[in-house]
């Protein structure tokens, strides 16, 4: 059902996952903006085109760069001497 203000449509997921790699075509190729998925009439998630460089939305190398802290004197990579069932 597509909307007025943008080229948007719905679709429930078991329709979805029988028609998907057509759908996900027209997304790519900019035929449909943005397809949500219903579960239970409920929007769910939302296929839409990769905005930008499609490699730089996946660049995840060094993301978290900055946000933790270590404190000093801590060794990563030294055992905490827990005993873990898979070695047992």
């Amino acid at each position: 059902m597509p909307t007025a203000a943008t080229n948007e449509s719905t679709i429930n997921v078991t329709a979805f996952k029988a028609k998907c790699l057509g759908l996900i075509d027209d997304v790519a190729q900019g035929k449909t903006d943005r397809i949500v998925l219903l579960k239970h009439n409920r929007p769910i998630a939302a296929v839409v085109p990769l905005g930008g460089d499609a490699d730089e939305a996946f660049d995840l190398w060094g993301a978290m760069r900055g946000t933790v802290t270590v404190a000093p004197g801590v060794d990563l990579t030294e055992s905490t001497g827990e005993i873990w069932e898979a070695e047992q």
